[in-house]
């Protein structure tokens, strides 16, 4: 089956990426400092999930960091789309959590190919560089035995940007 595409953006660039969707399913990853921006409420998905966590790769006291409960929930917001509505996740940049979020639901997707989603996803975003813990924690929960996290660290860190560009990224892989 030919899934419609994950829609990435940064929040600057999300009412513009939003109004060029018909339809979709809203998948919101911000900090607790600016997870009250007003500009999320004109917005009219589908289905909403809003998400508040730092991007951080690992536990510190001032931080809330990603954690195997967020990461379910990204998982089983993605299962459960809208019909054929296409998903649009966003985060603060556009560059890690959103990132992390849509490699982790194509994967969800598409066992096996973990390696070729991630190439798909620099030769889309060169400047991606999703979240390594919320990689390592959706490999475990995949059971991806560890390739989730190998095929994101050979693709390595994306190209210098304090802001992503929006991009799409497909969820339907074959052989």
């Amino acid at each position: 089956m030919n899934r419609p595409p994950i829609h990435v953006s940064s929040l600057g660039h999300l009412p513009r990426v939003a109004a060029t969707l018909p339809t979709y399913d809203l998948l919101t990853m911000l900090s607790p400092v600016t997870a009250g921006d007003s500009s999320l409420q004109a917005l009219a998905p589908q289905r909403r999930l809003q998400l508040v966590f730092h991007d951080v790769i690992e536990a510190a006291p001032e931080f809330i960091a990603p954690s195997a409960a967020t990461v379910q929930a990204i998982l089983e917001f993605g299962r459960n789309r809208t019909g054929e509505a296409p998903m649009l996740v966003h985060c603060w940049a556009g560059i890690s959590r959103s990132s992390a979020a849509a490699y982790m639901l194509a994967c969800d997707g598409n066992l096996s190919h973990e390696a070729a989603i991630a190439d798909e996803l620099r030769r889309r975003a060169p400047f991606a560089t999703p979240n390594r813990l919320m990689i390592s924690l959706a490999d475990d929960i995949l059971g991806r035995r560890g390739r989730m996290v190998d095929a994101i660290a050979r693709i390595g860190r994306g190209t210098e940007a304090s802001e992503g560009t929006p991009y799409q990224l497909p969820m339907s892989f074959s052989s």
